[in-house]
């Protein structure tokens, strides 16, 4: 993509505001779901150790209870795969960005040792408008102490998914957010390489109604069995 691209977004970011301004009066606030953050699964040693670490998806926001969302889904994936016992955590927050994890959350979280983390963040950084160069320091300096903090632990990063299949945004706000979207994709792909991370493909979204919640916005429980899906290959490859 043009590095042009992300920069004429910014003509259009009247309608961004107005748009926007008008997707929040018309969807509600969904709570992060009920129910364990924190749970294992029995199976044969080792355990695989997975924490999902990120915004409001890492939080099972758009559902009601944590055992269908992204962490235990995906844990529950590994443990079918491998007949391993899986140990897992959601470490998710509404409206986080990837300086937030950085800052806040990151000094914060217990030195537990995790084998496989799994980062699930940077929509928040592009609905915000931060550029590119701020998402290169925040995101990778995330990066940067994710691999310091836990130096042998597999960490995938799932990219933003595609804003143009999200049903409650308006088609010109999702096309200006789907600009910036790419591009922050992009350098969060090649900070992955450089940094000791490994990046996923997108997510698909072949059915955006049985994929979304009632928001139009978050995952419903057959978006995060098909984001969970989407990973589990990736997150227990080797290398």
């Amino acid at each position: 993509m043009s590095r042009l691209a992300p920069l004429l977004t910014w003509l259009a970011f009247p309608a961004y505001v107005w748009q926007g301004l008008g997707v929040r009066r018309r969807t509600s606030r969904m709570l992060p779901a009920r129910g364990p953050v924190l749970h294992a699964i029995e199976g044969s040693q080792p355990a695989v150790s997975l924490l999902v670490l990120g915004d409001s998806s890492a939080a099972s926001v758009g559902i009601d209870h944590s055992q269908d969302g992204l962490a235990a889904q995906l844990a529950s994936l590994i443990s079918a795969r491998t007949g391993r016992a899986v140990r897992w955590r959601a470490a998710g927050f509404n409206s986080a960005t990837a300086g937030e994890l950085r800052d806040h959350v990151l000094p914060n979280l217990s030195p537990d040792p995790w084998t496989h983390i799994v980062l699930s963040i940077g929509t928040n950084d592009t609905k915000n408008f931060h550029t590119l160069r701020r998402f290169k320091k925040e995101f990778g300096g995330l990066l940067y102490a994710l691999r310091a903090k836990w130096p042998e632990a597999r960490v995938v990063w799932s990219p933003v998914v595609e804003f143009t299949r999200v049903p409650a945004l308006p088609p010109l706000l999702a096309k200006i957010l789907e600009i910036r979207a790419g591009a922050l994709n992009a350098l969060g792909t090649r900070l992955c390489h450089e940094r000791g991370a490994v990046p996923a493909t997108r997510l698909p979204i072949p059915d955006p109604q049985a994929g979304f919640s009632t928001d139009g916005f978050h995952a419903s429980a057959a978006g995060y069995r098909a984001w969970a899906e989407h990973l589990a290959d990736l997150v227990l490859a080797e290398g």
